[in-house]
């Protein structure tokens, strides 16, 4: 109450000053008829003088004749005289005004500010995002709170349905078999089956123990998160934290712990994190949705940050191409694989563009060179099945894969 106590009465005072020359009165008016008194008093002093003997007629009549004439005058300009704003007028646009500002610094609050928000100094928010931290629900009551009827089935083959349908039924009669429980969640997860998937993934890495990979962690964060819809639960940040154990650049914990911060009123940690998740130069998926959300957890961490743009043509270069001919077009897109082949093979890339270079390649019907490209990248990407994945199905897009 203090607080819009204090609001009006700016509000007001502003008002005031700004609306108070509708309330002045006009001067120049108020000095004429001063003037008009000053003279009706002279020409009562004339008959006076010339009663008493000062005057005589003739200095009586030509005194006379001079303050009619200044009389006349005065009145004529008090006749002339722009009048002082109606008064009704002057009130109403003095109610519209401060009806109006008032308004306004309302809708800027509520829109901009937190109204109801107790002031909380930096302490006490750290404080209150450790406690919705330590106090989230669990992984399998986050999940029960989503109403999975709400998402629309994945359209797939009948056999491969069924398929999916005999392996449920199967993979539980033999829990030892370790493959068996991995395609089981890689085909619920195909059919938007996070849920299952989720537990067919844990019962994996479960049963797995310290010979789990860190990409079958890594996959167990991201049903865990899928199947709560976004939520990072306290499992799913033990198996984060294990990911870091291992790992503490991994661009995947980093990830979702900012989404952790970010849940929990800390974005000045989520942008410390999505920030180096950003700025890795990794072609993991993680970077593109970090980069959704960075920029709303700059402002509410009080950053000043521009997003890095991404590699690829600038706008100028893809306006230069929209008016070329055939011939010159070729020749733009030959000039940038040719700079993108130098770039990758003196300073490095990420996967997607080694197999952005492989698909220019094969576009261009040089296969040769896509196919030394490919077997470069098999070298280069020795050991990381995503990233080598990717660049393969540019390789087979290409026709140089075998």
């Amino acid at each position: 109450m203090l607080f819009w106590i204090i609001v009006v009465a700016i509000a007001a005072v502003v008002a005031i000053m700004l609306l108070l020359p509708l309330w002045r009165s006009a001067p120049a008016v108020q000095e004429d008829r001063n003037d008009m008194t000053i003279y009706k008093d002279q020409l009562a002093e004339v008959e006076r003088d010339l009663a008493r003997g000062v005057l005589n007629a003739e200095e009586a009549e030509r005194t006379r004749t001079e303050i009619a004439r200044r009389l006349l005058a005065a009145d004529q300009a008090e006749q002339s005289a722009t009048p002082k704003a109606p008064r009704t007028p002057a009130i109403v646009m003095s109610v519209i005004a401060f009806g109006l500002l008032i308004a306004g610094t309302a809708y800027g609050y509520w829109s901009l500010g937190a109204p109801g928000y107790p002031d909380m100094p930096q302490k006490a928010r750290i404080e209150f995002g450790r406690e919705m931290r330590e106090n989230r629900i669990s992984q399998e009551e986050a999940e029960s709170l989503i109403d999975q009827s709400a998402f629309p089935p994945v359209e797939a083959p009948q056999d491969y349905i069924d398929m999916v349908a005999q392996l449920r039924e199967i993979v539980p009669t033999r829990p030892d078999d370790l493959q068996g429980w991995a395609l089981l969640a890689r085909h619920e997860a195909a059919l938007g089956n996070y849920v299952a998937a989720r537990v067919a993934q844990q019962e994996l890495v479960t049963r797995k123990g310290a010979d789990a990979t860190q990409g079958e962690l890594t996959t167990l964060a991201d049903l865990m998160v899928g199947a709560a819809n976004g939520f990072v639960s306290p499992e799913a940040e033990t198996v984060l934290r294990t990911l870091v154990d291992r790992d503490p650049d991994d661009i995947a914990a980093r990830y979702y712990f900012g989404l952790l911060y970010g849940q929990t009123d800390r974005p000045d940690l989520a942008f410390r994190l999505w920030r180096e998740v950003v700025e890795s130069g990794s072609d993991a998926p993680y970077v593109e949705w970090a980069r959704s959300q960075i920029m709303e957890a700059a402002q509410l961490a009080g950053a000043d940050y521009e997003l890095p743009s991404l590699r690829g043509p600038t706008q100028d270069q893809i306006n230069d191409a929209a008016g070329m001919d055939a011939e010159s077009q070729a020749a733009m897109i030959q000039g940038m694989v040719d700079g993108l082949s130098e770039r990758l093979a003196t300073e490095g890339g990420s996967a997607a563009e080694w197999a952005q270079l492989i698909s220019a390649l094969g576009v261009l019907g040089q296969t040769d060179r896509a196919a030394a490209i490919w077997g470069e990248a098999q070298q280069v990407f020795a050991g990381r099945d995503d990233a080598l994945a990717q660049i393969r199905n540019a390789a087979i897009s290409a026709g140089v894969a075998e």
